[in-house]
């Protein structure tokens, strides 16, 4: 299957997302986000995709809504109708929360409005020393989006989420490295190898502990100690009845790399 804006990749347990506009520094356009949530569906329920990579082509990562679309109108992030119903971005951003599968913003330019609030809504960012990030929607007379206002004060503190959102500043990939907002901070040239380093890392390992992890993990600020004690207890016990925790015992006498198949 191919799509007119976004490219798939899938090798060795690891799906690349793509966004593909490179002339419009892969602003959200026309069926793009629609593609985006088909694209995130396929790669979810795919049982051979262990991690998920979202990058974009060119020198930008997104730069968030295509500005003509929404000048002219025929933005598809409008809608004319009143409703409660979730936007597709919402549901793009619920599906990589809920996804077992662990995922990885690989920031290769600049992110912005919508385009860094996907790269926030990932569970790892690596971000390459020519990255910036800018909540600059308000300078635009819009609100963030994309569960921005979610995750940006969870990563940089109520505050810093707070100056950020409200100026619409736009920070270097060293400044939002200092401040939380990206796990690692590496030279252009070494983004790609680092990011896929990385997910094959994750990817070699026994996926239904990593799956519990991220649930735990998304939970933590719910959670007090003995809460967390009571959920590691119970999760231990799935595991040591799974088929890949004695798989990885006995890789380890055996003196091998495991071999996880995620039952």
């Amino acid at each position: 299957m191919s799509w007119e804006h976004v490219l798939l990749e899938k090798n060795e347990g690891i799906a690349t997302i793509i966004m593909n506009r490179p002339e419009k520094m892969n602003a959200f356009s026309g069926n793009m986000r629609d593609e985006i949530w088909e694209i995130i569906q396929d790669v979810c329920s795919d049982k051979k995709v262990r991690t998920i990579i979202i990058t974009g082509a060119g020198k930008a990562f997104c730069v968030g809504g295509d500005v003509n679309e929404f000048v002219s109108g025929t933005s598809k992030a409008i809608s004319s109708k009143v409703s409660n119903e979730r936007h597709t971005m919402s549901k793009i951003v619920m599906a990589i929360n809920n996804t077992e599968k662990p995922v990885i913003a690989s920031v290769n330019g600049v992110a912005a409005g919508g385009g860094v609030n996907l790269a926030l809504a990932c569970d790892i960012r690596i971000a390459s020393e020519k990255a910036r990030f800018g909540q600059v929607f308000t300078r635009r007379g819009a609100h963030p989006d994309w569960g921005g206002i979610y995750f940006l004060p969870r990563l940089v503190g109520y505050s810093k989420a707070a100056e950020l959102i409200f100026s619409g500043e736009v920070i270097d990939a060293k400044e939002a490295y200092r401040i939380g907002m990206v796990n690692r901070l590496v030279p252009q040239e070494e983004l790609k190898a680092a990011t896929y380093q990385l997910a094959s890392r994750i990817a070699k390992n026994a996926p239904i502990p990593i799956a519990f992890a991220k649930r735990g993990l998304q939970n933590f600020k719910k959670m007090d100690l003995a809460m967390a004690l009571d959920y590691e207890a119970y999760v231990l016990g799935v595991t040591l009845s799974s088929k890949d925790f004695f798989e990885g015992f006995t890789a380890f006498i055996e003196k091998r790399e495991p071999i996880f198949k995620g039952e």
